[in-house]
């Protein structure tokens, strides 16, 4: 049986430090304060772990003409994200293209491309149009997905849209005073705010009052408090729409330890429809956003800037979401 390759993860685990600060030591990334203390637990990590960066990374940091570059924006690293990447890759590899990912960590595209040299970049969220300048420069193309719905990219991702077919599920089904349940990570502020303006136009073209929103922590006893702080009102909420499913997976663990159950007192639905929401039982209502066919349709943004002579239809603008209503509604 083969050893699993060592990964970047790995080493800032054993180092007790964030992926981004390993990336920044082993890539002497400039204009970082990073301690020389921090500095050498990483390095020694490293060599403990007899870790190396993979053939794409090095590749890229050469300046070889057959890396992508796929920077994610500040936005919590799930499997939506991931999903985004996978397929991306295997929409390009058969062309000869291979990909290296990482996130913004709130670099600009200019910082960016002082390290590396990449023949594309894959922007999913991460630089306004403004920034993506900074490649035409360098004439490197840039293809970019919108979390937000910002112009200048070539895909969207509608974060407006997740949140009213959340919310307009749960008013079909007789709910009438909504919940929004935020994550309490603040790299999930971006895709937060269109979610939230989502579920309160739903609201508000059903003449009911603006969803109440609360940050819920993924700890029972804290999603405990939340969901209390939900249902001890004069109207207390029925039906709660939940940033994602790791989210509303909390809001239901809070609900049990209350006494409360889906959807007898509370209705829940999450948004991406991880493997688990379908194993949980009540199993989740979810909205499920098509991360395969956004990461495909990126890819060939990418084929199509690189390789025209392939012909390759313009792909769809706009990321498909389509709800998947289980036992939670």
């Amino acid at each position: 049986m083969s050893t699993p390759r060592v990964t970047s993860r790995d080493v800032a685990r054993r180092a007790g430090v964030s992926q981004s600060t390993v990336s920044y030591v082993l890539n002497d990334t400039p204009g970082q304060a990073i301690s020389a203390e921090t500095r050498a637990r990483v390095l020694d990590a490293a060599a403990e772990l007899a870790y190396t960066p993979s053939a794409a990374a090095r590749a890229l940091r050469a300046g070889r003409t057959d890396t992508v570059l796929v920077v994610l924006a500040d936005i919590p690293v799930g499997d939506t994200a991931l999903a985004i990447v996978g397929a991306l890759s295997r929409t390009i590899r058969p062309h000869g293209y291979t990909t290296v990912y990482q996130r913004r960590d709130g670099r600009d595209l200019r910082t960016v491309l002082r390290s590396v040299t990449p023949v594309a970049i894959a922007d999913v969220g991460a630089f306004s149009p403004d920034e993506i300048a900074a490649a035409v420069e360098r004439n490197v193309p840039v293809v970019g997905v919108s979390l937000d719905g910002v112009d200048g990219h070539v895909m969207r991702i509608p974060q407006d849209e997740i949140g009213r077919m959340q919310a307009e599920h749960l008013i079909a089904r007789g709910r009438r005073r909504l919940a929004y349940a935020a994550s309490d990570d603040p790299d999930a502020h971006d895709l937060t705010a269109g979610r939230i303006e989502g579920v309160r136009a739903a609201c508000a073209r059903h003449g009911l009052p603006a969803p109440v929103v609360v940050e819920t922590p993924l700890y029972a006893d804290a999603a405990a408090r939340a969901v209390d702080r939900l249902r001890n009102r004069a109207d207390p909420v029925t039906g709660v729409c939940a940033f994602d499913d790791e989210v509303a997976l909390a809001v239901l663990a809070g609900m049990r330890l209350g006494g409360l159950s889906a959807p007898a007192d509370v209705a829940v639905v999450g948004v991406d429809d991880v493997p688990l929401a379908r194993l949980v039982s009540p199993a989740l209502t979810t909205v499920h956003v098509r991360s395969d066919d956004v990461g495909a349709a990126l890819g060939r943004h990418v084929l199509r800037r690189l390789k025209p002579e392939l012909g390759i239809a313009e792909p769809d603008d706009q990321a498909t979401v389509h709800l998947v209503v289980r036992e939670t509604t």
